[in-house]
């Protein structure tokens, strides 16, 4: 405690080193902790499932899609011919009408096999699960519902057991409640969770339509490598039987938690790396700090050294004051890691959070501490050794007789420099990092869409249960068309199956006339009406696009886009040439009418894949998104747009209406590079000024050290500007080293994050090129600073120095 209460006076007696010192090192800290809350919630605590290491996500692979979603038939078979799996579950995300006594409203569902819950090893905290069975057609209809919308929507009472809920038009009984915190990622956020209960003329009666995904628990004794190799053999097996709808058709089995953190961990890794080079740079910064500090106490030492002290009672003192510095740093550290990660987790978008529950649980929980307490104990040590090596007490009577500053001191020179170079390298490595994400987020943002985006909102809409015909679709999806377009402001309206972004939603297709051995043609699938390109601001470039005469009477017809073109018809004209349907080899050709310019159907940073646009009234859906452009602002419009729809019928359910920037700007592929580049780019900033101070600090120090050097080149007629080209030129040697490093550091740290670079490559030159510049710029401004104060000094006074 002596050593503790000495400690304290010394850091006090030196104010602005103290502050200094703590404020950067809690920089480091607060950093590293944050980002190291969301990589535990994530990557290193276990899914909140039993046994959660031995359950598996289950797909079938085709070249489009490498992680498809399986078939109800592929399913059955994978389910009773499996050895690996102790049980075999299906799920699908699936939104639902819910009829109310005002209105219908649109609530997130699942459909699930009746042993989904047990697979995952949760059990109802109200209620039953499903029984055995009870995902058959034949079995009753019932419903289990999340803890959330039993206690909003029916009060949190033990007497919604039994009670009747009705949700697409079908009675469904309440049979349990599931546990208050409980969230399946691939399909949250679900709070009704119906039994599968496949219909018999739908997608689920075909073996080529695939709207299933799966999960598993491996049974005892049994690794992923041997369950997956166990359901290759039946996917070749059924390959083999089924050659029409499943040839080309491979598995995929994988961990369950790469399923739903293996998209953000990427980004969760590069943030990790980020805010480990902070830290280092912080350390290293205060390191110097410390030993700058400890070169002007080196007689102070001595002086203890010759009166008795043992090497032992100097460590400890040492030791005390960076324990005292680390201390104060890590509270601040911690209180600011707090508040980074409430920050963080609230500009999470909240259509993004649903789809990384996982995330909402970061904060300072064991494991982060663990990692605080780690920290602290090495920079303990750090700051309590440098001053150590560089001061011994074996070196006293020579510290003793020092009586000038006429040098900086060699040991100081060569650990200041090499702080430097350290703190130089890593500067440019984050900035490298940061302006490189800005970029990918700016391509990202900036591609072409095939549409323009300004001024238009979109909106989903589900039919009633009463509209259950293809006569009845048509006659509905007019009826709202019509009310829509007679709105003030609106300017054209359309609608189609799947937003753009989406993907998903594809058939298999063929050309007629030539030869078919059953290849795996698939493509993305549209049914739109004649005035979504008008809404959306697509292009036709050829032909015609989709019109109102384009009915069930009509002809069937189909408009391409141009990667379609550029896949089946290289080097033709496919307008007047028929497509069908396959595998199956009788069915009604489409004639191509029309070629549109490629709308960003997938993701903002995948291939655009050949797609089709169908006459929605030859392929009626009493499902839809409604665009609408208008000449107003997207906020504006979109209650109106809902009110009207919404007084053709009350049973008619809208939902997630936004405007089409918005959705664009929000989508996961722009939200993961624009939460990279934010934060990378903050750890950048930060590094950079750490970097600048420290160059400052270690310049500044060396010309202190060098007074009477300085005035003895003086005296003998050196001018002043040599002086200042002296100090500058040391220092631009340091940073030119620093620069090179990180040059070479920069380049390696891109490559390991190639993931979320997007249209620049991890060598770019003028990104490199531009940030050295900078870097090396604003480098040697600092140094400037020093060079000047030492060519403005005094010969005489210089040589008075002591």
């Amino acid at each position: 405690m002596d050593d503790v209460r000495f400690a304290l006076r010394q850091l006090r007696k030196s104010a602005g080193f103290t502050i200094t010192a703590v404020v950067t090192l809690a920089l480091g800290i607060c950093a590293s902790l944050a980002i190291f809350a969301f990589v535990d919630a994530a990557l290193l605590t276990p899914l909140p499932f039993p046994q959660s290491d031995r359950l598996a996500g289950v797909f079938e692979s085709v070249p489009m899609f490498p992680r498809s979603n399986l078939s109800y038939a592929d399913y059955l078979d994978w389910k009773r011919l499996n050895t690996v799996f102790s049980s075999l579950s299906a799920y699908q995300a699936n939104g639902a009408s819910l009829t109310t006594a005002s209105a219908a409203v649109r609530v997130p569902a699942a459909r699930v096999s009746d042993d989904f819950f047990k697979t995952l090893g949760i059990a109802p905290v109200v209620g039953r699960d499903f029984r055995p069975g009870e995902d058959l057609p034949s079995a009753a209809a019932t419903v289990i519902l999340s803890h959330a919308e039993w206690q909003s929507r029916f009060g949190g009472r033990a007497e919604v057991l039994g009670q009747v809920v009705t949700l697409n038009g079908t009675p469904r009984e309440v049979i349990g409640v599931l546990p208050p915190g409980f969230a399946f990622a691939p399909v949250a956020p679900a709070d009704y969770w119906l039994p599968l209960q496949p219909s018999a003329t739908g997608c689920d009666s075909r073996r080529s339509c695939h709207n299933l995904y799966g999960v598993a628990r491996l049974a005892d004794g049994v690794t992923i490598a041997a369950a997956a190799a166990n359901i290759a053999s039946i996917a070749s097996a059924l390959e083999r039987q089924y050659p029409d709808s499943n040839r080309g058709q491979g598995s995929v089995v994988v961990e369950l938690s790469d399923v739903i953190v293996g998209r953000v961990r990427p980004i969760l890794l590069t943030l990790t790396g980020g805010a480990a080079l902070l830290l280092l740079i912080a350390a290293v910064n205060v390191a110097g700090l410390v030993l700058v500090r400890a070169e002007g106490r080196r007689r102070e030492i001595a002086v203890r050294g010759a009166l008795g002290a043992s090497r032992w009672r100097i460590v400890r003192h040492f030791v005390a004051e960076g324990a005292v510095l680390v201390a104060a740093s890590g509270a601040l550290g911690v209180l600011g890691a707090a508040g980074t990660i409430r920050l963080l987790l609230a500009l999470v978008p909240a259509d993004v959070r649903p789809r990384l529950p996982f995330l909402s649980s970061a904060g300072l929980h064991l494991h982060v501490w663990i990692a605080a307490a780690a920290i602290a104990v090495l920079a303990v040590g750090l700051f309590a050794l440098l001053p150590l090596l560089q001061l011994s007490t074996d070196a006293g009577a020579q510290a003793l007789a020092e009586g000038s500053r006429g040098s900086a001191g060699l040991t100081w020179r060569r650990l200041g420099a090499r702080l430097v170079i350290v703190e130089l390298a890593v500067a440019m490595v984050l900035l490298a990092s940061g302006v490189l994400l800005a970029r990918s987020l700016y391509a990202v943002l900036h591609i072409d869409l095939g549409m323009r985006t300004d001024h238009v909102v979109m909106m989903a809409v589900n039919a009633p249960p009463s509209v259950d015909d293809d006569a009845r679709r048509v006659a509905f999806h007019r009826r709202v068309l019509e009310r829509v377009r007679a709105l003030p402001g609106i300017v054209a309206a359309g609608t189609t199956t799947a937003r753009p972004l989406q993907g998903g939603n594809t058939n298999w297709i063929r050309v007629d006339g030539r030869p078919y051995h059953g290849e795996h043609n698939e493509v993305n699938a549209r049914s739109i009406d004649e005035g979504y390109f008008a809404a959306i601001g697509a292009r036709v470039l050829r032909g015609r696009g989709i019109l109102a005469s384009d009915d069930p009477s009509a002809p069937l017809v189909v408009v391409i886009n141009r990667a379609f073109e550029r896949q089946y018809f290289p080097g033709e004209d496919p307008i007047g040439r028929r497509i069908l349907y396959a595998p199956t080899t009788r069915t009604p050709p489409i004639e191509i009418v029309g070629i549109v310019d490629d709308i960003k159907e997938n993701p903002l940073d995948a291939t655009t894949p050949p797609t089709m646009y169908i006459a929605v009234a030859q392929d009626a859906n009493s499902g839809f998104w409604l665009f609408a452009r208008t000449a107003q602002s997207e906020e504006s419009i979109l209650p109106a747009l809902s009110a009207a729809i919404r007084e053709i019928d009350p049973g008619i359910a809208t939902f997630a209406g936004r405007g089409l920037t918005s959705w664009i700007d929000g989508s996961e592929p722009a939200y993961l590079r624009r939460a990279a580049a934010w934060i990378v780019g903050g750890f950048a900033t930060l590094a950079w000024l750490l970097g600048i101070v420290g160059l400052y600090g270690v310049i500044a120090y060396s010309v202190g050290r060098r007074t009477r050097e300085i005035g003895v080149r003086m005296a003998l007629g050196a001018p002043r500007g040599s002086v200042s080209r002296l100090i500058v030129g040391e220092a631009g040697r340091l940073v030119a080293l620093g620069i090179a490093g990180g040059t070479v550091a920069a380049v390696a740290a891109a490559a390991s994050v190639r993931m979320l670079l997007f249209g620049v490559r991890a060598w770019d030159v003028p990104t490199l090129a531009i940030v050295a510049a900078v870097l090396g710029a604003s480098a040697l401004v600092a140094s400037y600073v020093p060079a000047r104060r030492a060519a403005a000094l005094n010969p005489v006074d210089a040589l008075r120095a002591d």
